[in-house]
């Protein structure tokens, strides 16, 4: 049993729970169940996946706090590049999962295990995250993935924890929720299909506020440090902003996109507070930064997320594009007023020491004061030489 010791990614929900009993029970292995806390789980729920744990047969169960982790390794690079995968998801589930990918391959080594095992299916993203960074990692541990490895359907790994005395809630759950620090994803019938929204009943949070509220978020270089003026961890203020703006049922839409296997896949998520940072941070951006800044930060990020997505977050480029990101903050400093109403937001404005949109040097559309009408004349004369001469050469062709 000494060299079949096994550290299980556990989550306490039905693969996972398939895994930790079919591991110990039909392939003798000695199951260490591990979940990484990336957000999202109560105090009580993380004592009833504990709970569940043992039940299932495991020999030891560990909860790792990895929350503070997720955001300064990749969370604070998505909000300087405010990135959203495909202008819509701002990859919540793609994100946590590299956290929680190293963070088991670190606590597999460390307990010197032969062998890790994760429940993600051959249909997924997942799978190519996790393997991926195991093996880059670790390639002396051997990966186990008994839900892709026998193909199992979500009735099948019922019926096997029904005959074994594990019984729960599982036909229940018509939607599959993975809630954490940056979102919760909902994947139900409707997401199989491209023409079915998901109902508002799938969604966790409800609507239960209705009066507009105004709320100011602080950033201190691209971070944000404070709520309504009052200042605590990174971490707690996206907890805080999320419990605040889920109130108001903001945040909810549908992805649409290339999965890494190459088929196109849809996901509901909710990610009030998400959204409400990168637009917030966005709009401070666009007072605060140059048009060449703006313009490079642009590209440089979406790439930055499609590497994420696709995980790829252990490729030297990804550290040189979070210095180019980390670099472009240190102006990203001002106050952003938000507006929450039922089902959306508005960014009213800012204030910034570095707003570079300054009546000293003009004001757009009314007055300018750095230049004089000659010189706007030559200038446009200038700009306009290149299409001049283009249109000149291929009109007398």
């Amino acid at each position: 049993m000494k060299n079949k010791k096994i550290i299980l990614a556990y989550s306490g929900g039905l693969d996972t729970s398939y895994c930790a009993k079919y591991l110990s029970k039909e392939l003798g292995y000695e199951v260490h169940a591990v979940s990484i806390d990336t957000g999202g789980f109560s105090k009580e729920e993380k004592k009833e996946i504990e709970k569940k744990a043992y039940e299932l047969g495991v020999k030891t169960y560990v909860n790792i706090d990895a929350k503070k982790r997720f955001y300064d390794q990749i969370i604070k690079y998505l909000i300087y590049g405010n990135v959203l995968k495909n202008n819509t998801y701002p990859l919540s589930v793609s994100a946590e999962r590299i956290t929680q990918a190293i963070a088991l391959i670190e606590y597999a080594k460390k307990s010197k295990a032969t062998y890790i095992a994760h429940g993600s299916t051959g249909a997924g993203n997942d799978q190519v995250r996790f393997d991926g960074i195991f093996q880059t990692l670790a390639p002396e541990i051997e990966i186990i993935t008994p839900i892709r490895d026998q193909q199992l359907s979500r009735q099948a790994e019922i019926e096997y924890l029904k005959k074994n005395g594990i019984s729960s809630s599982w036909e229940k759950a018509q939607y599959s929720i993975n809630k954490g620090l940056w979102g919760t994803s909902i994947g139900g019938k409707e997401t199989l299909t491209s023409n079915e929204p998901l109902p508002k009943n799938a969604y966790p949070s409800k609507l239960e506020q209705e009066e507009p509220r105004k709320i100011l978020l602080t950033f201190e270089k691209g971070e944000l440090i404070a709520v309504d003026n009052t200042k605590q961890t990174t971490v707690s203020n996206i907890a805080y902003l999320q419990a605040l703006s889920a109130t108001y049922a903001i945040g909810r839409d549908i992805h649409v996109g290339d999965t890494i296997m190459g088929i196109k896949g849809r996901v509901g998520f909710e990610a009030a507070a998400p959204m409400l940072i990168l637009k917030a941070h966005e709009v401070l951006e666009k007072h605060v930064l140059t048009k060449w800044q703006i313009h490079h930060k642009e590209y440089l990020a979406k790439w930055y997320g499609m590497l994420l997505h696709e995980g790829q977050y252990l490729d030297p480029v990804m550290r040189n594009i979070e210095a180019f990101l980390i670099d472009s903050q240190q102006n990203v400093t001002g106050e952003v007023s938000i507006t929450l109403h039922p089902y959306r937001f508005e960014v009213n404005g800012i204030q910034s020491p570095y707003d570079l949109m300054h009546p000293d040097f003009g004001s757009y559309g009314e007055m300018n004061t750095e230049w004089t009408t000659a010189d706007a004349k030559g200038f446009i004369k200038i700009n306009a030489n290149t299409t001049k001469i283009h249109q000149h050469i291929n009109k007398a062709i």
